[in-house]
């Protein structure tokens, strides 16, 4: 075109592109009712995953005595699903990108199922703890494989809504897991429990069979994998879980076999940060951590860990010791957990539009804090009334910590960065859980033995009060029918019971109030992440 034909050409008023029509912004905030069943079908293996642990303790007992286990070699079948899950849990993002996401979700939920029907028809206890170590690696991908889903298939400004479900399939397995596993034992034998996990297993397997586009695998990263890394985190991760399962029963470093755990732990984890932050193919990016609200966000997962898990483990661990409850029992109080989450879940949701997100996960830090400081003064009649009401205030305020920390984790993580931030940030928070029950049960054998020293210390026979108790204690059995002899030694055995059953009171007491000050810490913390809000659609 010549000078002159340009100049005779009608100019443009402005020469900015033009914007996109409202319809193309909208439509990128779109998700097809497709989209959603297929993040349901994945968030339904995090349910899966947490449930089997659950479920499974609850028959811990049961499941000892059919196969004629001891009762230290009957916490392997816990600790096999466990350390198998922790271990390939940051695994999980990597196998993802080589075998291709559907392929890989597929074959992890049919060896699950495969795993867990064989589970319930092992016939000693070895045949137990290998089908529940498979168990443990296919269901340990279930939870990053979620996480990667909502953060793959969801934009933006529907990820919270897709978090939101994860965290409440996910929280609500510990709620239910005990009753479910003490009903169905004493119902219908220990193998139901197994039977029972096929059932929503299928489910989940029939849905992403259809949801999940199919994905180009890459097996040419095989050739040149981090083996060397996969290999020591696996070991690493492994000897840790081991050590921390066993190290209160085997009394720590006192014990050969603890002390070997924590060599190897410690030598091979340090090879494998070497490998990720010196090799040339690391398979999972640790520098992830360096970044401000990722990195801080996993400090306070491991807090969340330690009071989710470790608040499961201590409460029907009293209720049992203290209180004699059955499974049965204890899953009821524990139910109170999970309520309130089904109303608080899709409020969390709705204030993340509108709330500084710092906000929600302070105010849940401190109505956890509340929910387990205000058992640190309980009695030996403190029971079901007293637990319910904790319980409910936790479950209230765990949607406001974990469904907006999980945002603040994983805003701005890249497509190709999404396997290795799911597998930091659940790991992370795992292992809170395994080191915060660890830490959890070792504390409360020191406390209460500190507490015990001290309640003998201050019953004395001199005493007019214990003289009095002792009386009234002997009378009562010698009328019941003993010699005065064999009534003073009973009696002096009711008031040494009395003294152990109150100084395990007042240990279960600390344990609580050290589980609160972590989420003091907690809520502090929450205010050195970076402000954010989630991005909304457009109005239609």
């Amino acid at each position: 075109m010549s000078e002159a034909a340009a100049d005779a050409a009608p100019k443009s008023v402005d020469a900015r592109p033009i914007p996109p029509p409202a319809a193309a912004i909208e439509n990128k905030d779109h998700v097809s009712l497709a989209t959603w069943l297929t993040v349901f079908g994945s968030v339904i293996g995090a349910f899966i995953a947490v449930l089997n642990i659950m479920i499974t303790n609850a028959s811990l007992k049961d499941i000892q005595g059919a196969l004629g286990a001891t009762l230290e070699e009957g916490s392997f079948i816990s600790t096999a699903y466990l350390t198998a899950e922790v271990v390939v849990i940051p695994l999980t993002g990597w196998f993802a990108m080589v075998f291709g996401l559907r392929r890989f979700m597929l074959s992890a939920s049919t060896m699950f199922i495969g795993a867990t029907l064989l589970c319930a028809l092992a016939w000693n206890l070895e045949s137990m703890l290998v089908f529940r170590a498979i168990a443990g690696l296919a269901g340990g991908t279930f939870i990053p494989l979620s996480f990667a889903v909502i953060l793959t298939l969801l934009p933006p400004s529907k990820q919270p809504i897709g978090i939101a479900m994860f965290s409440l399939t996910a929280t609500q397995a510990p709620a239910i897991g005990p009753a479910l596993g003490g009903y169905l034992t004493e119902t219908f034998g220990w193998q139901s429990i197994f039977y029972l996990q096929i059932i929503p297993t299928s489910i989940m397997f029939t849905i992403l069979w259809w949801g999940l586009a199919r994905s180009q695998s890459k097996l040419e990263l095989l050739k040149n994998g981090d083996w060397l890394g996969i290999a020591s985190l696996s070991i690493a991760l492994g000897a840790m879980i081991i050590t921390l399962e066993e190290g209160n029963r085997k009394d720590w470093l006192e014990s050969e076999f603890i002390q070997r755990g924590a060599a190897i732990a410690l030598v091979f984890s340090v090879i494998f940060l070497y490998r990720q932050l010196r090799g040339p193919n690391p398979f999972i990016n640790v520098r992830l951590l360096k970044r401000w609200n990722f990195g801080l966000a996993n400090i306070i997962g491991v807090i969340l860990g330690l009071g989710l898990y470790g608040s499961v483990f201590i409460t029907p661990l009293y209720l049992a010791q203290v209180q004699g409850y059955n499974a049965w029992q204890t899953g009821v109080t524990m139910m109170w957990f999970g309520f309130p989450q089904l109303i608080m879940v899709p409020l969390i949701v709705r204030l993340m539009k509108t709330v500084d997100l710092r906000h929600l996960v302070a105010i849940g830090c401190a109505i956890f804090a509340w929910s387990l400081l205000i058992n640190i003064n309980m009695s030996a009649d403190s029971a079901y009334d007293q637990l319910r009401l904790a319980n409910f205030i936790r479950g209230i305020g765990q949607p406001f910590l974990s469904v907006p920390l999980a945002v603040i984790a994983t805003v701005g993580i890249e497509p190709a960065q999404v396997g290795s931030a799911s597998g930091l940030y659940n790991l992370t928070r795992n292992l809170g859980g395994s080191v915060g029950i660890a830490f959890l049960a070792t504390f409360l054998t020191i406390r209460e033995q500190f507490h015990s020293n001290h309640v003998v210390e201050n019953i004395s026979l001199y005493s007019q009060a214990t003289i009095e108790r002792l009386d009234g204690l002997q009378g009562y059995f010698i009328s019941l029918g003993a010699d005065p002899v064999l009534a003073g030694e009973r009696a002096l055995r009711v008031i040494d019971a009395i003294a152990r059953r109150e100084s395990m009171v007042l240990a279960y007491n600390d344990c609580f109030y050290f589980m609160g000050a972590a989420f003091v810490v907690g809520f502090i913390l929450t205010y050195m992440l970076k402000s954010y809000r989630t991005p909304t659609a457009p109005a239609r």
